[in-house]
């Protein structure tokens, strides 16, 4: 089991009956829905933060790709996806 600690967050009204709710319908306590949202928030933006400095890294490498061409790779996916889902219609 990993080691928890405490924070004291502040959030609305709305807010806290909406979670009062939830642990209600789920049977899990407002705490461990809490602490699952903040894991979940934290994992998303750090994703967010990564991706984000990666990119540029890349651009002051000079690993970049033009709109042009990433207009066309786009566009021949989302002409391959529409091809595929009229065959399967």
């Amino acid at each position: 089991m990993t080691a928890s600690t405490t924070m004291t967050i502040r959030v609305s009204a709305e807010t806290k009956q909406k979670l009062e709710r939830i642990a209600a319908d789920t049977r899990r306590s407002k705490s461990f829905l809490a602490a699952e949202a903040v894991s979940d928030y934290v994992d998303r933006e750090l994703e967010i933060i990564d991706g984000i400095k990666r990119g540029l890294a890349d651009a002051k490498a000079g690993r970049l790709v033009s709109h042009d061409e990433a207009m066309l790779e786009i566009d021949a996916i989302i002409e391959a996806a529409e091809a595929n889902r009229a065959g399967k219609a």
